[in-house]
C-alpha cells in the first residue's frame, strides 16, 4: 500500500473514533470509571504522547534541514548571478500570492456575510501576545549569534548566516568545495531520516487527529458553520485556482501532475498543522517527485516555510469581515485596503514570532479598528482551519519553487512528468521499513 493511501485510511480512522469517542464521552454513555479510562488514560495519555513524539520528531528535522539546504542552495549560486534573481522571483512570487489570497478572502466573505445574523459574545477575552515593530523585525533578521538562532529555533535569522555562509563557500576555492561536499553529503543523512520518518507517518497522524476530534467533536464546526465553510471554500480557491493559473501561466506546468505528487505533503500537513514540521517532506516532493534542482528548492521552500502565509492571510481576511460584522462595525474601504496590506506584511514580518495566526490576526483587527477580543470568537474552530490552511501554505510553496525553477532552467521535466514519479513514496516506506527492521 501507498504511503498516501495509508495516511489517508490514518485521518479517516483518526476522525471517526475521535468523534465517536467524544460522543460517548460527552452524553454520559459509560460509567464514570470507563469515561475516566478513555479520557485520562487513552486520549490524553497514550495518544497525546504518540502525537506529540511524531510532531516533535519531524521539527527536530527543520533547524537542521534549513541550515543545510540553504548551504548547499547558495554556494551552488553564489559563484554566479542567479542568486539575485532566484532570491527576487521567490519574494515577489510570495508576496504577490499573499496579497491575492487576502484580497479574495476580503471579497468572498463580504459576498456571503459570515457574521450577519450572528448573535455571539466572546466567552472569554482573548489576550494577544504584542506583535514587535516592523523595525525590530527587521534588525532582528539579522543574527548575532548563529548557534543560538538555531538552538531558539529563529528561522529567519538561520536562513540569512545560511546564505551568507553558502556564498562564502561559493568564493573560498578548493577549501570552499570540500566543505560544500561536506554539506551535501549531510543533507543525504537528513533526507534519510525524512525517509524514516515517513515510514511512521500513519501513526503519528491517527493519534494526532484521534486526540483533537475526542477534544472538540464536530459540534464545534456547526457552531460557527458559516464562517468556518466561508474560510475552507476560499482556501480551496486559492489552493485550487490561484495557483494552478499562476503556476500554467507563468511556467506552462501541469497543476494536476502537481496536486497528484503533493497528496503526501498535503497529509503530512494537515495532521500537523505546521509548516515548518512538513518542510522536510515537502522538500523531498519538490526534488525527487518534481524534478527541482537542490539550488533552487534548497532556498525557494525553506524560505516559503517561513514567510509564506497564505493561508493564514485568508483566514485574516474572513475573520476580518466576520468580527466587523457581529460588532456591528463598518470599516469602510480604507479599511479593508489597510487589511490586505498589514495582513500581507505581517505574513513576513512575524514568521519567527510562535502563534503567528492569533498574534497577526490581532494585529490586524487593530490597524483595523475592530476589538481584539472578537479573536475568542473564533478560537474554537480555529484549529481545525489551522490544519486546512497549512496545506495550502505547502501548496504555494511548492507552486512557488515550481514557477522559479521553471524560469531558471532548473528543472527535470522528464521527472516532473513522469507518473511512476509517485511510485518513489512507496518504495521510500519500504525503504524505510526495511531499516527500521534492521
Amino acid at each position: 500500500m501507498s504511503l498516501t493511501s495509508r495516511i489517508l485510511i490514518a485521518m479517516v480512522a483518526g476522525v471517526f473514533i475521535g468523534s465517536l469517542l467524544n460522543l460517548v464521552t460527552t452524553q454520559g454513555w459509560l460509567s464514570a470509571g470507563m469515561q475516566e479510562f478513555l479520557s485520562a488514560y487513552l486520549v490524553d495519555g497514550v495518544l497525546d504522547v504518540v502525537g506529540r513524539i511524531f510532531v516533535a520528531s519531524l521539527k527536530v528535522l527543520v533547524v537542521p534541514l534549513v541550515f543545510v539546504s540553504l548551504i548547499c542552495g547558495a554556494s551552488s549560486l553564489g559563484d554566479s548571478n542567479r542568486m539575485g534573481s532566484i532570491a527576487g522571483k521567490t519574494m515577489l512570487l510570495y508576496l504577490l500570492t499573499t496579497a491575492v489570497a487576502v484580497g479574495t478572502a476580503l471579497m468572498v466573505a463580504l459576498l456571503t456575510g459570515p457574521g450577519e445574523g450572528v448573535d455571539m459574545v466572546a466567552s472569554s477575552a482573548y489576550v494577544p501576545r504584542q506583535a514587535p515593530p516592523l523595525s525590530d523585525v527587521i534588525v532582528n533578521i539579522f543574527p548575532t549569534n548563529p548557534v543560538r538562532a538555531m538552538a531558539d529555533g529563529k528561522m529567519l535569522q538561520i536562513i540569512v548566516f545560511a546564505l551568507l555562509l553558502g556564498y562564502a563557500i561559493s568564493r573560498s576555492g578548493e577549501a570552499g568545495v570540500r566543505i560544500a561536499d561536506f554539506f551535501r553529503d549531510f543533507e543525504q543523512v537528513i533526507m534519510k531520516m525524512v525517509e524514516v520518518m515517513m515510514a511512521l507517518a500513519p501513526y503519528g497522524v491517527f493519534a494526532l487527529l484521534v486526540k483533537l476530534f475526542a477534544q472538540l467533536g464536530v459540534g464545534a464546526i456547526l457552531d460557527l458553520g458559516k464562517y468556518f465553510l466561508t474560510v475552507v471554500f476560499v482556501l480551496l480557491i486559492h489552493g485550487l485556482v490561484t495557483y494552478s493559473v499562476l503556476l500554467r501561466s507563468l511556467s506552462g506546468l501541469s497543476p494536476l501532475i502537481m496536486w497528484r505528487k503533493l497528496r503526501p505533503v498535503w497529509a503530512f500537513a494537515f495532521s500537523t498543522a505546521s509548516s515548518g514540521a512538513t518542510m522536510p517532506i515537502t522538500m523531498r516532493a519538490v526534488e525527487r517527485r518534481m524534478g527541482v534542482k537542490n539550488s533552487v528548492a534548497g532556498f525557494t521552500v525553506p524560505l516559503g516555510a517561513t514567510i509564506n502565509m497564505d493561508g493564514t492571510a485568508i483566514m485574516q481576511g474572513v475573520a476580518t469581515v466576520f468580527i466587523a460584522q457581529v460588532y456591528n462595525v463598518d470599516i469602510g474601504a480604507v479599511g479593508y485596503l489597510t487589511v490586505i496590506l498589514t495582513a500581507t506584511l505581517a505574513s513576513v514580518g512575524t514568521a519567527a514570532v510562535p502563534g503567528v495566526g492569533l498574534i497577526t490576526l490581532a494585529l490586524v483587527l487593530e490597524q483595523a479598528g475592530l476589538p481584539v477580543e472578537g479573536i475568542a470568537l473564533i478560537i474554537g474552530v480555529d484549529r481545525l482551519l489551522d490544519m486546512v490552511r497549512t496545506a495550502v501554505n505547502v501548496t504555494g510553496d511548492a507552486a512557488v519553487t515550481l514557477i522559479v525553477a521553471s524560469s531558471e532552467g532548473a528543472i527535470d521535466l522528464d521527472v516532473y512528468e513522469d507518473p511512476k514519479a509517485d511510485t518513489l513514496t512507496q518504495a521510500v516506506v519500504v525503504s524505510a521499513e526495511t531499516d527500521i527492521k534492521a
